[in-house]
């Protein structure tokens, strides 16, 4: 039985917030909100990435952005700010801009899970839309999208009128990338991958191999981009090969594949959206 630490905190009439520990890492702790894990921190050690999905967000960013320099990333969704604090480990000096509108959630997340002191991440408690509607056009490198109403990406997060605005805030050579969760035939996806189309001209995918084929519900990372042809390239073969060599095995689609595969007619818009669909059991992992 888990045991939990003495951090159980009702945040209001509908909701609890709390703390597991690692038993096998002293450092290490689970963020659960209504018994649905939200995110695993180590704060020893930012680098340790326990969700399988969040490791592959890590390798996305790392495929698409040299470690040796600085980058400006816009994460829309915090919680225990994991992939945040990853980057600040990997990319010192690299400022980061946190949209996440549960204040409580965050003012939580800080008293227990301290952020490392001149880490470079700035917490906002607004929401996505509101969030890169204030940022002004080619400010970032890497926008991040992982964010959840529970267990569902909120539908004003996935129109092509939200995707055109994260497309004026990044470079030219910017990555957008989205954590999504679906189960075959995929019929959610298609509708963001049409929107996301609109926009870049590069589109990867990736997610467990059992996923694709069908046999589960799962999370599915996008990686959209503007950046040359060349460069995308590179970008996907790096990827290629940390998928290969992940403790958690996952595959990568390239984008020819990903259009040519899950087409759709027409994209999300501020008019007609909808939430991702609920994972079985109505549970699931989410940073």
């Amino acid at each position: 039985m888990t045991t939990k630490l003495d951090l159980v905190t009702p945040t209001d009439a509908s909701r609890e917030v709390s703390l597991v520990p690692d038993r096998e890492r002293g450092s290490g702790f689970l963020l659960r909100v209504n018994q649905t894990d939200q995110s695993y921190v180590d704060l020893d050690d930012p680098t340790v990435l326990e969700f399988d999905y969040i490791q592959r967000m890590a390798d996305a960013i790392d495929a698409f952005e040299a470690t040796s320099r600085s980058i400006r990333v816009i994460h829309i969704g915090g919680a225990g700010m994991t992939l945040p604090r990853y980057v600040a480990v990997t990319r010192p000096r690299s400022p980061q801009i946190v949209l996440e509108p549960d204040e409580v959630l965050t003012a939580f997340v800080r008293e227990h899970l301290p952020l490392p002191p001149r880490s470079g991440i700035k917490v906002r408690g607004v929401g996505g839309r509101e969030g890169i509607a204030a940022m002004r056009p080619d400010y970032a490198d890497v926008v991040i999208l992982d964010a959840f109403n529970g267990a569902r990406v909120p539908a004003d997060l996935v129109t092509s009128e939200f995707f055109a605005q994260v497309s004026d805030v990044l470079v030219d050579s910017g990555v957008f990338l989205l954590n999504l969760a679906d189960r075959a035939p995929f019929g959610y996806l298609r509708r963001v991958l049409a929107g996301l189309g609109d926009q870049f001209t590069t589109i990867l995918m990736s997610a467990e191999p059992a996923t694709f084929k069908g046999r589960r519900f799962g999370n599915i990372l996008v990686c959209a981009s503007r950046a040359a042809p060349a460069h995308q390239e590179l970008a996907h073969q790096e990827l290629a090969r940390k998928a290969a060599r992940s403790a958690f095995p996952y595959r990568v689609l390239t984008n020819d594949i990903v259009r040519r595969t899950f087409a759709a007619t027409e994209p999300f818009t501020d008019g007609d959206s909808a939430m991702s669909p609920e994972p079985p059991g109505g549970k699931g992992f989410f940073s």
